[in-house]
């Protein structure tokens, strides 16, 4: 068996990325020179890569990303969504409900799309 405990985000402007998710996320990073860092701030190490280009964006609203799409979990979807607006990022799909929850899609500075969801609650806690 293997388990995903390593990510690497393309980051064509390493210092406003890294200022993204610290202010959004709360991350803090080591830098392994001028163009690489990485967060250890969660079970999952993420890492900028200032060598590496990302994906197209899909277009605004869509429930589906162009490529993998990496989901970070919240309880407060609403508070996200603010800290990114605050943070200089972008939303480009709104919260919106899925099966299990609802997500939205944000834009980070180096143009790479990531999603963050809110479960629903399991039936008998509404």
């Amino acid at each position: 068996m293997a388990e995903i405990d390593y990510l690497e985000l393309p980051a064509a402007d390493i210092a406003a990325t890294k200022a993204f998710y610290t202010s959004v996320f709360d991350w803090s990073w080591v830098d392994y020179g001028p163009a690489y860092s990485a967060s250890t701030s969660g079970p999952v190490e993420v890492a900028l890569n200032g060598e590496a280009e990302p994906v197209p964006l899909h277009p605004e609203g869509a429930q589906s990303a162009n490529g993998p799409l990496v989901l970070l979990r919240t309880d407060d979807l609403e508070s996200v969504r603010a800290s990114v607006r605050a943070a200089g990022g972008m939303i480009l799909s709104d919260i919106y409900p899925y099966p299990g929850g609802r997500r939205l899609h944000l834009v980070d500075p180096s143009g790479n799309v990531l999603g963050v969801y809110q479960p629903a609650d399991p039936p008998g806690e509404q």
